[in-house]
């Protein structure tokens, strides 16, 4: 591996207040991860301001938006959506993650508590998993009956259609991570009483049992190709790559604007 050459644009990024300050940030001290997190600063600025005016066209034209994360547990889907977020105006855009459903939800149509959290007019909904828990983390945790999956895997993709065809704008983003880098971040977690709470029942198993969501990621995503929206997948081992490519993935996906005022 070649060593990182600074060039004359990398010495004035690391002479600013940003650069020093992710320099000094971490030991060992490190020039290039300092110089790329600068430039992902500044690109994240510049997508964030792309997505403020996303908003205000969707606030003043009604318009109806869902954008859904999906991926492995710690692929990294919460902090996409908090950069994706942390510009935007609160009162035109909400977070769901539901929690496991009651026991009314589980008497009604699977579909039906994330229908109940769909957007009004001007408004932006990010799922921070979606329908899809029913996909892979339902069957592998045998949290739902073989039934009960079929029965989701022939009705997703005509949900999806009437979810277009009444006029809302999908997005579905699958992030992916290496076992490695899974493993990773979960030891991560563990270390830190600050984030430790993150640790669940369902995220200690994840390594064991990887192949089976492998299995049924893989049936998903076959199942998924004859439906209305396509999934981004994207590599997410780097969390910032993964981020940017996500916010970008989202302002290509949906007809705004580009010209208007923020």
């Amino acid at each position: 591996m070649e060593p990182f050459k600074l060039t004359e644009k990398d010495v004035e990024i690391l002479n600013t207040n940003k650069g020093l300050r992710a320099l000094f940030s971490k030991e060992p001290y490190n020039l290039e991860r300092a110089v790329r997190y600068v430039k992902y600063e500044n690109k994240l600025k510049k997508l964030q301001v792309e997505l403020i005016r996303l908003q205000t066209w969707a606030i003043e034209e009604n318009e109806r938006i869902i954008i859904i994360f999906e991926g492995r547990d710690v692929a990294g889907k919460g902090g996409a959506i908090r950069r994706a977020t942390e510009r935007m105006n609160p009162r035109h855009y909400r977070i769901v993650a539901l929690p496991k459903p009651t026991e009314d939800e589980r008497s009604q149509w699977y579909f039906q508590r994330y229908v109940n959290q769909f957007p009004k007019a001007g408004e932006i909904i990010f799922f921070d998993r979606s329908w899809y828990n029913r996909a892979v983390v339902a069957p592998v945790n045998e949290f739902c009956t073989q039934h009960e999956y079929e029965i989701f895997m022939n009705q997703v993709n005509e949900f999806e259609r009437m979810i277009t065809e009444s006029g809302i704008h999908l997005v579905k983003i699958y992030m992916s991570i290496s076992k490695k880098e899974q493993e990773k971040r979960f030891e991560d977690l563990k270390s830190d009483p600050l984030k430790q709470w993150k640790m669940t029942p369902v995220d200690e198993r994840a390594q064991e049992l990887w192949d089976v969501y492998t299995y049924y990621k893989n049936k998903m995503f076959e199942k998924t190709k004859e439906g209305v929206v396509a999934w981004k997948i994207i590599k997410a081992n780097r969390k910032t790559y993964a981020r940017v490519v996500a916010i970008n993935h989202i302002l290509s996906s949906i007809p705004y604007d580009k010209k208007r005022e923020v």
